[in-house]
């Protein structure tokens, strides 16, 4: 059925536990997972030609990135090891999650995104977006949402 799992992980309680449950899913179909995270990319907050005196350069803002991506994949792959899956990690900075998520699953050639759903609602929905939503209106390959 499905051989290639792609899993989008933010390092959340919820996202942790759809890291477990798509590893669960791997293991019983015999399929690989790749595990993906999307940092936010470096936008700065310029104030016409004032700087913010506590503003990050983007080389730190792109050290603590990669860092904290690295951290967030290093868990998931664990979970996957532990369960005897095959698992490779991958991350994008992007200003747009879904964008990174949809492209990731198709460079990789994967035939399952697994993610998970904050499930927000109404106005929360709305003004925050769902990342999920978009991934669910974009994708071409099947994607199946943890709740």
């Amino acid at each position: 059925m499905y051989q290639h799992i792609l899993i989008p992980t933010d390092g959340s309680t919820l996202s942790k536990k759809a890291v477990r449950e798509g590893v669960r899913l791997a293991r019983a179909l015999g399929a690989k997972v790749t595990f993906f995270h999307s940092p936010v990319q470096f936008e700065p907050a310029l104030y016409g030609e004032y700087f913010p005196p506590d503003l990050l350069t983007q080389n730190e803002f792109d050290k603590r990135a990669k860092r904290n991506a690295e951290k967030v994949l290093a868990e998931a792959a664990k979970v996957a090891t532990a369960a005897g899956v095959d698992a490779a990690t991958a991350f994008k900075a992007s200003t747009a999650p879904w964008e990174a998520i949809v492209a990731a699953a198709k460079r990789r050639k994967c035939d399952l995104i697994f993610m998970a759903s904050h499930g927000r609602r109404g106005l929360a929905g709305l003004l925050l977006g769902s990342e999920t939503s978009k991934v669910l209106t974009h994708s071409k390959i099947p994607v199946l949402v943890y709740r």
